[in-house]
């Protein structure tokens, strides 16, 4: 049976190659992206659900139901936004999304795109590790049946973009040298999606998956 997946980030580096793997694959049949803004992707299976306000998804609980498969690609890179509100998106709206989820879907497998250094103790002096392991904790509390959660490191753009900042810019210069060396610290943006789409749907034999166990399941 075709399955029915939820994605929210759709409109991101990561979010948006994760929802053509997911139009592209036969095992889908339907999927729903919860975004701020249009994707301008056209397809018969996406249905686009734009929303505002990712701090409660009452209004919009219909859209949750009967849901196999959920993909979590919001996230927002650390000095762009000030630290109340980089914690509001990293650990509450996740909180909010994946309770909305387990009301409606509690059977669902649910993926979250995190990040490598993920502190967990929730004791790290570095905010973005102390809220991305605080995000983890959150999720696991919900205890969805299947839960999958990966913790990329320097993520290269697949597709040029307009990098957020200098060392984005200086690790994307820095990449071709860096790169036959460090497998285990890089990965494409084409390569990270295909293998958060893979391990959610084919349902990988393990919850976290750090950045080299994330490209060695590309070879599977």
């Amino acid at each position: 049976m075709k399955k029915t997946i939820l994605i929210t980030g759709a409109t991101g580096m990561i979010g948006s190659l994760v929802l053509l793997n997911a139009l592209n694959s036969k095992d889908i049949g339907k999927v729903i992206s919860i975004s701020r803004e249009k994707s301008h992707v056209h397809h018969p299976k996406l249905k686009e659900v734009i929303r505002k306000n990712f701090s409660n998804f009452n209004s919009i609980k219909k859209h949750f139901k009967n849901i196999d498969l959920a993909y979590y690609c919001i996230g927002v890179y650390t000095g762009k936004v000030p630290s109340k509100l980089f914690r509001k998106i990293t650990v509450d709206y996740l909180d909010s999304f994946a309770h909305t989820l387990k009301e409606e879907s509690p059977k669902a497998t649910f993926c979250l795109m995190s990040a490598g250094g993920a502190d967990r103790s929730e004791k790290s002096k570095i905010m973005f590790t102390r809220d991305k392991g605080a995000a983890e904790n959150i999720l696991l509390k919900y205890k969805f049946p299947k839960t999958y959660i990966l913790r990329p490191n320097y993520i290269y753009p697949s597709i040029k973009r307009k990098e957020p900042h200098l060392g984005y810019v200086l690790l994307r210069i820095l990449y071709p040298l860096f790169k036959p060396f460090n497998s285990s610290w890089t990965i494409t943006s084409a390569g990270l999606a295909k293998a958060f789409f893979k391990i959610g749907l084919k349902r990988g034999s393990k919850k976290v998956y750090e950045n080299k166990e994330i490209r060695k399941y590309l070879e599977n």
